[in-house]
């Protein structure tokens, strides 16, 4: 059984249709890079999958469980994170700070009663090995890179025991160094975490892609592997143009 499935998504603004029938289906541990052009709809896919907008149409299934109409807290509490363009991390606390904050956000955790004291240890240990800010403890999230601060935000999910990460255009702004550990950091958690990534930089998306997903006009338009999406006449005329090196 798929990990998420789309079922017939629609939504509708006034009269545009932004998600127009769309079936989609991930299983656990997938990535899924999800591509196409401004105003195809693949934002606000995201914003269906995690509750900040309502469908007109159709349904969102998580292991099984009918999660149209939920809201948002409910969803983050079953495991759906959702990462944003622009970092929402505490600016005025450091590293270390934002992490325990985010830990106590789980349900069921009393360690809200312990926030700045627990030890470094554990889960938050391998938290910061993975994104590399080990060194950065004690360092106001305001003063990290612009890369540093998207690893934060990443890890903050981490805390949280998020299943299904969604990622709208994490290396927007990034240096090409921030952007390589970035593909490193996803393929690490490949398998462990599911998640659907919104990307335009198609080097980044050759670098971690497993299926691509393509969306046109709200709906489906190709999918297939990074070569198959990549040699598709309608992507490639559509899209990639540039002999396959632009941007989708």
């Amino acid at each position: 059984m798929a990990q998420l499935e789309l079922q017939g998504l629609s939504v509708q603004f006034g009269g545009l249709r932004a998600v127009d029938g769309l079936d989609l289906s991930l299983e656990q541990g997938e990535l899924r890079c999800l591509l196409g052009p401004n105003g195809a709809g693949k934002s606000t896919t995201l914003d269906l999958i995690c509750g900040r907008t309502t469908p007109t149409g159709g349904a969102i299934l998580f292991d099984g469980r009918d999660m149209t109409r939920l809201p948002v807290f409910k969803r983050a509490r079953v495991g759906i994170g959702r990462k944003f363009q622009t970092p929402t991390v505490f600016r005025e606390l450091t590293v270390v700070e934002n992490l325990e904050i985010a830990r106590s956000a789980r349900p069921g955790v009393l360690s809200s009663l312990t926030v700045f004291r627990s030890r470094l240890q554990g889960r938050m240990r391998e938290v910061l090995d993975l994104v590399e800010l080990g060194d950065e403890l004690h360092t106001k999230a305001g003063n990290l890179s612009h890369g540093q601060m998207q690893w934060l935000e990443i890890a903050m999910l981490l805390m949280q025991d998020a299943r299904l990460i969604l990622m709208d255009e994490p290396t927007a702004g990034m240096t090409i160094q921030e952007t390589r550990k970035t593909g490193e950091i996803f393929n690490s958690l490949k398998g462990s975490h599911t998640m659907i990534v919104v990307e335009h930089d198609m080097s980044f998306v050759r670098q971690i892609a497993e299926t691509v997903t393509v969306m046109d006009q709200g709906g489906l338009l190709a999918q297939g592997s990074i070569e198959e999406v990549e040699n598709d006449p309608a992507v490639r005329e559509a899209y990639l143009g540039d002999g396959g090196n632009g941007h989708a």
